[in-house]
């Protein structure tokens, strides 16, 4: 009885859950990587971005995940056919021609979101990386009744963000300060939302804001609630925090998926090594290093802090740290890479050659020092 009812149950939460990715344009904090695929597809931690989001939906029982896209649809859904197909989930576009802001895209899919359950919807920012808690969230927003709930996270400096100020007891969100001059709370929105379908009611067919116009409202009739995110938060959209959120995600996996990193006597730290990589004698890798399939990393080689995408080549006594490796580039023996080198796909350096912060186009052949960050074209 228990087998059958549990199956119910999850038959149940499949049938109901949905889930919105906001996708948007053409990713331009994180190039050059995002001239060679779009942003979400860029890999993370040794998978695409967005599939870190798309494996926590199925998790809890989401079933259809669209995609609020403006820039590349084909592309996007020709990449996720494989992942469609591996994790029993419909993934679908919903495009936009002009673009529609944060709450735009809602409008455009709503035929896509709603169903006769009217069960609530999940909405995420692509570009957010963190242990989504999302079992927890559905809980909260049953719990307290109202239409929307957000995540916030905690910041140590929240004068540069929209500040979420909330009833600490129930969570009820009672507004919003927009990049406050003096201290009025620690909490931001962190880009992961569960809506109501008559939230969409809100929203007219147009550009329009989520955050500043659609939020506000709600929170004005007492029906928005904050869930404090547990854990770790990075929008991970452009390198620096990029790099940032990489260290914080395996720091994460540490704690919860101890086995997911490498060990070995050429670690320190937390490292992830896809099973495919090479790695010679000799070499130093970590703390914070992710490096990805068919990668060859030779002898005496130093890495620390940065990415290492797929089929990449390391060669002898190189030193990457603080960077980003762009997929089947290669760096030259004695090459020095680092303070947020950014290479793009089927990049070059030559050996003995110095990047500091040297951001380069793809299909470049680099054979002179880069002395201070610029961008090469």
């Amino acid at each position: 009885f228990q087998d059958l009812f549990r199956k119910k149950t999850i038959k149940f939460i499949e049938e109901i859950m949905k889930a919105l990715i906001l996708v948007g344009g053409f990713g331009t904090r994180l190039r050059p990587l995002t001239l060679s695929v779009p942003k979400p597809l860029v890999d993370f931690a040794n998978k695409p971005m967005i599939l870190h989001q798309i494996e926590a939906l199925k998790v809890i029982g989401v079933d259809e995940v669209v995609l609020a896209i403006s820039y590349q649809p084909g592309v996007m859904l020709s990449f996720l056919k494989e992942f469609e197909a591996k994790l029993c989930i419909k993934i679908t576009c919903s495009q936009e021609f002009e673009p529609m802001g944060t709450a735009g895209p809602l409008a455009l899919a709503r035929d896509k979101l709603i169903d006769e359950s009217g069960e609530p919807f999940f909405v995420l920012n692509s570009d957010v990386i963190c242990e989504y808690p999302l079992k927890q969230m559905v809980e909260f927003h049953r719990n307290h009744g109202g239409e929307a709930t957000i995540m916030v996270t905690k910041v140590d400096e929240p004068s540069k963000y929209g500040v979420v100020l909330l009833d600490e007891e129930t969570g009820q969100v009672e507004r919003f300060v927009e990049k406050p001059k003096i201290f009025v709370g620690n909490k931001i929105n962190a880009g992961i939302y569960l809506l109501n379908p008559n939230v969409l009611d809100r929203i007219e067919l147009k550009p329009t804001s989520i955050e500043k116009e659609v939020f506000p409202n709600i929170a004005s009739d007492k029906q928005l609630y904050a869930m404090v995110l547990p854990g770790f938060w990075m929008d991970i959209g452009q390198p620096k925090d990029y790099v940032t959120g990489l260290t914080l995600y395996l720091d994460s996996l540490r704690r919860n998926f101890r086995e997911k990193l490498s060990q070995g006597v050429h670690i320190i730290g937390n490292v992830i090594i896809d099973e495919s990589a090479q790695v010679g004698e000799g070499c130093l890798i970590g703390p914070d290093v992710a490096i990805g399939p068919g990668c060859v990393i030779e002898a005496g080689v130093r890495l620390s802090h940065c990415t290492i995408m797929r089929a990449v080549r390391i060669k002898k006594h190189a030193c990457v740290s603080r960077s980003i490796i762009g997929w089947h580039s290669t760096v030259g023996k004695w090459a020095r890479v680092e303070n947020m080198t950014v290479l793009g796909e089927d990049v070059h350096i030559s050996d003995e050659v110095y990047s500091n912060g040297g951001v380069v186009l793809p299909h470049k052949e680099i054979k002179s020092n880069i002395l201070k960050p610029e961008i090469v074209m």
